[in-house]
């Protein structure tokens, strides 16, 4: 009877994980927002930038628009040269203060340093405030539940496992006992498969609306600025320019 405190183990870990996904997916679930989200809005190309990747998506935007506009030099070296400092924008003044004084950098940095600045979390609280985005606190909760969740359910295979080859003759389980084991799997394997259909929704950064509203940018007719808002720089045609933009695609000096 060795086996009976893996299996404890086991149940402990999978109804732990299951009810914290469960509270997590209802507390993601709550509409941020004031009011009822607006179906009808209009998304600006930063707005969908957002919904479809995120921050980081709406500093590649920037860049890109940036570069095309001659106000920023983006080299497929990887260093991103300021052209005009005067940015059209909070978005645009974000990355050139990015940049620096010294008006190069490497495009890497820019883009970590944008992509936190005061700029984009405004537009952030925003789309969250609209309903068209999941805040960050529920989607982190959400996205660490799953993890634990997924543990949980390689913490039982090992632990059957363990049990069953390790443990000395006669104390291990039998095939009866192994059945026990085979409860937790299908619990948690079954919230997994439920979590997919029902939360996977509010892992991404667009809420049901925002998705909604992502899906007529996405069957709208696309110009190389909105192919890189909803698809990312992978979008690109200008190979050079994607080059500069692709962590680990880059040039020769």
């Amino acid at each position: 009877m060795l086996w009976v405190p893996f299996l404890l183990v086991t149940w402990v870990a999978a109804a732990a994980s299951c009810a914290r996904l469960c509270l997590a997916a209802v507390e993601a679930a709550q509409p941020a927002g004031a009011g009822t989200p607006d179906r009808d809005h209009e998304l600006t190309l930063y707005e969908a930038a957002f919904l479809a990747g995120g921050p980081q998506r709406v500093t590649d935007l920037t860049l890109v628009s940036m570069h095309r506009r001659r106000r920023l030099w983006l080299a497929h070296t990887g260093w991103a040269t300021v052209v005009d400092p005067e940015g059209a924008d909070a978005l645009e003044r974000s990355v050139i203060g990015a940049i620096g004084p010294e008006g190069q950098s490497r495009i890497a940095a820019v883009r970590a340093s944008a992509s936190a600045a005061e700029a984009v979390r405004a537009l952030a609280d925003r789309l969250v405030a609209a309903g068209l985005a999941v805040p960050d606190a529920a989607r982190s909760g959400l996205v660490a539940a799953l993890r634990n969740v997924r543990r949980s359910t390689v913490l039982t295979v090992a632990l059957a496992a363990a049990t069953s080859l390790l443990l000395p003759a006669g104390h291990g389980p039998d095939a009866r006992a192994m059945a026990w084991f085979a409860l937790p799997l299908v619990l948690t394997l079954g919230c997994l498969v439920i979590a997919r259909v029902e939360v996977h929704p509010y892992t991404r950064w667009a809420s049901p609306a925002g998705q909604s509203l992502l899906r007529k940018v996405r069957a709208s007719p696309r110009d190389p600025l909105t192919a890189v808002a909803i698809g990312g720089v992978h979008a690109l045609d200008d190979p050079a320019l994607r080059a500069a933009l692709t962590p680990g695609r880059r040039g020769p000096v």
